[in-house]
């Protein structure tokens, strides 16, 4: 179908040529795509920090959208490179961990953050893309996101299907996300992100926290911050509050808050909820 949206997320930078050269390739198979770059400030090889951006940004694109990741630091190996039909989007990417977010949460024990192979859930499809008519040649090993990202999403975009790109897999590799969990009066969860101004990201849903406000307490990397602020101009140092995402964040007015605390994603966030008067019974 030409002209459906194509979107981009990559950790190339924008000082060099890669992005536009990806760019040129879809253009050259179909000039009537719509890009949009999500980011090629992924920091190099952060598979992790380029997977939670993918995740946190497809929902905002139109049923249709064909979206490319490339952080790949396994470029040219054996890694697969994968085409997944989810949520009525497809999204193209190594199988290195970037697409994990698209996956419902799993609530096995595993260690935090450590790749594993998943099974595809019943509604989700995923191929790995090994017809060779649909890539651009010669294909250089250092750069498929040119050579066989790039035209699989422009034949995609003109309606190619999705089964004729390559074979069907059961199986993609995926991050550990791990879900909180309440013990008592702790909620304990962890940094998934930090972003550019700093803001320090938990894995901690807003929908968690719903009727508990005024009683929180946020511990995480050494530092204690009590209740949850509405705005960032609202806060005095340190604060805690609910971000665009929907999580529970630490940010620290006009400041870096992930320097301040030395927050790396992994680390754990806490959350404890205190007595109000009235709580107890005599």
């Amino acid at each position: 179908m030409p002209g459906r949206v194509v979107t981009l997320l990559t950790d190339f930078g924008n000082s060099d040529a890669y992005p536009a050269q990806m760019k040129g390739v879809i253009l050259g198979l179909n000039p009537g795509v719509t890009l949009v770059d999500l980011t090629h400030e992924v920091p190099p090889q952060d598979v992790l920090a380029g997977a939670f951006l993918l995740g946190s940004s497809w929902p905002y694109f139109p049923e249709g959208t064909t979206h490319v990741a490339v952080v790949d630091p396994g470029v040219g190996t054996d890694r697969k490179a994968l085409l997944l039909l989810a949520h009525g989007h497809t999204f193209l990417a190594p199988d290195n961990g970037l697409l994990s977010y698209l996956l419902p949460a799993e609530k096995r024990p595993r260690t935090p953050f450590q790749v594993y192979p998943r099974p595809l859930p019943q509604d989700l499809q995923a191929y790995a893309i090994t017809n060779a008519r649909y890539w651009r040649h010669p294909v250089s090993a250092t750069f498929h996101g040119r050579d066989v990202f790039a035209p699989a999403a422009a034949h995609l975009s003109l309606g190619v299907a999705a089964q004729e790109l390559g074979e069907p897999v059961e199986t993609i590799l995926c991050f550990h996300i791990p879900v909180p969990q309440w013990r008592g009066r702790e909620l304990l969860g962890h940094v998934i992100h930090t972003d550019r101004f700093g803001n320090v990201v938990t894995n901690v849903g807003a929908d968690l926290l719903a009727g508990k406000e005024a009683r929180l307490v946020v511990e995480i990397a050494g530092a204690t911050i009590r209740g949850l602020s509405d705005t960032y101009a609202a806060a005095e140092g340190l604060a805690a509050l609910i971000g665009s995402h929907g999580y529970l964040e630490v940010a620290a007015r006009n400041g870096n808050a992930a320097r301040e605390l030395g927050a790396t994603v992994g680390q754990r966030a806490t959350v404890r909820l205190c007595e109000l008067p009235g709580d107890r019974r005599s």
